[in-house]
């Protein structure tokens, strides 16, 4: 008999809920100048209210990954989307600078056990021979979700106002969740749509991730591989978003573009940074991924340095998309790679690396801010921290060995 393909199913919601949580995620980046205008903001304000969702998805990484692998994938995943879309669905209520902080905050939260999550379950799920593949494929529709995000958000809060708008994209959460309750389970063994076949496909992996290894979580924490990882990410993130935050304001208060433009400009990076995921999920195993790293955050680095100098908006997109292409080659590398050491922990070591990489979610937008208010709008030394970001992250790969075997 034939195996069966019920973990394809599996992978179907990751990849739709890395859209939806794109979607959901970088809305604001859309909504941000007219809320701005209706609470009356400044630049430094505006940055504190972009960097919330990165202070609060970092410090949460780590809880909201023991949870999934303490209490298990379904229930944990569950109730933090339905969590989040609620958080969602409350900046249309807020009356000033700290309410909307402070639900930015828990929304952050909620989403900050998203992917940590979503790698335990794929790991348990899939043979390893198809693991770095759907990891791949994941990140980019994770992407592509944030691209698409400009359009929707734009059509979504420009015709029913940013208040009702982040109430309607709440909505996608809560039908996802009631979706995956009825049909998924921890175990593949449990499930019933897995045969006898297809379960002796996946028997080494489920070793991995559902099996005791006979180390503690707090001393897989200790290794040198995860400082390195998170300090990676944070150059990584450091630079990403931008992408997700400030972009739409810079294309719109340096280049002139009306908003429903710079909606469609804001695409560009995310949709080319998925690409850059897949290729890198689907290269030879025999390609050194070390150096694919090395080689991805070096060129974004000399991108984002020539982008300011770059008159127009055409050319300097196509930049900025390629620089996001280049550093995401490393995103499959860097996940694959919390599931080799985390095992069992695979939620935990992820949580980790992705806690410290976001801390640059609240970081950067803060320090855009800051540094636009005080250099007069000079975009230029943003995108220069941006760049410096990328040649620390392509530092860090000379101390990782991603291709050794654990």
């Amino acid at each position: 008999m034939k195996p069966t393909h019920a973990r394809y199913g599996v992978v179907g919601f990751a990849l739709a809920l890395a859209m939806i949580m794109y979607i959901q995620r970088v809305a604001i980046s859309q909504a941000i100048v007219p809320i701005s205008v209706d609470l009356q903001l400044t630049k430094a304000q505006t940055g504190m209210i972009l960097g919330a969702f990165g202070l609060s998805y970092a410090l949460f990484e780590i809880p909201m990954g023991l949870l999934g692998d303490k209490l298990g994938v379904r229930r944990v995943l569950s109730q933090l989307v339905l969590l989040w879309s609620l958080f969602l669905a409350l900046h249309g209520w807020v009356w000033n600078v700290t309410t909307l902080w402070i639900v930015r905050f828990l929304f952050g939260a909620g989403e900050a056990g998203c992917f940590p999550n979503l790698t335990r379950m794929l790991s348990a799920w899939l043979p390893v021979g198809e693991r770095v593949k759907a990891q791949a494929v994941m990140w980019a529709f994770g992407r592509w979700g944030g691209a698409l995000a400009p359009p929707v958000a734009y059509f979504v809060i420009y015709h029913f106002g940013w208040r009702m708008g982040f109430g309607i994209l709440a909505l996608l959460g809560a039908v996802w969740v009631a979706a995956f309750m009825p049909w998924f389970r921890n175990d593949p063994a449990e499930h019933k749509g897995v045969n006898k076949e297809e379960l002796a496909m996946l028997e080494a992996s489920r070793s991995l991730v559902l099996h005791d290894h006979g180390k503690k979580w707090y001393q897989l924490l200790l290794q040198k591989d995860i400082a390195f990882l998170g300090l990676q990410y944070f150059g990584f993130s450091y630079t990403w978003y931008f992408y997700v935050t400030w972009l739409p304001t810079w294309l719109q208060q340096s280049r002139g573009l009306t908003p429903g433009t710079a909606a469609a400009y804001a695409m560009i990076p995310l949709a080319l940074g998925g690409l850059g995921s897949i290729v890198s999920g689907f290269l030879p195993l025999s390609v050194p991924r070390k150096w694919v790293a090395i080689f991805g955050f070096s060129i974004t680095a000399i991108l984002i340095c020539i982008i300011p100098n770059v008159p127009g908006v055409v050319l300097p997109m196509v930049l900025m998309g390629m620089a996001s292409f280049f550093s995401d080659l490393t995103m499959p590398i860097s996940w694959n790679t919390c599931v080799e050491i985390g095992k069992q922990y695979t939620a935990t070591v992820s949580s980790t690396m992705n806690m410290l990489g976001n801390f640059a979610g609240f970081v950067a937008p803060v320090v855009f801010g800051i540094i636009l208010q005080h250099t007069n709008n000079d975009w230029a030394m943003v995108m220069y921290t941006m760049a410096a970001a990328a040649v620390v992250s392509a530092g860090c790969w000379f101390f990782l060995e991603p291709d050794a075997k654990r």
